[in-house]
């Protein structure tokens, strides 16, 4: 049963991952990139928590606490890069 849940998780983070793709390729404005940008990278955190579980390897858990910290950081310099062209 365990089995079962972990596969669909998978299958549906993966699903979601291929609709903020699609999303992010037809954005126009580049705020709205950034955010989606943003939203893979937490997608694809996602996924390495769910095959660590799976998988029994807890070093996929430092990557993707690692991965989540860089994706914070490169959204906020990249939004203020943004909006007022400078980052510090």
């Amino acid at each position: 049963m365990v089995e079962a849940m972990f596969g669909a998780a998978a299958i549906w983070v993966t699903l979601l991952l291929a609709v903020i793709v699609v999303a992010l390729v037809r954005a126009k404005s580049a705020m709205l990139r950034i955010l989606l940008v943003d939203t893979v990278t937490l997608i694809l955190v996602a996924l390495l928590l769910l095959y660590a579980e799976r998988a029994g390897r807890p070093y996929y858990l430092d990557a993707a606490l690692a991965l989540a910290m860089l994706s914070f950081v490169g959204t906020i310099g990249a939004a203020r890069y943004l909006a007022e062209r400078r980052v510090f």
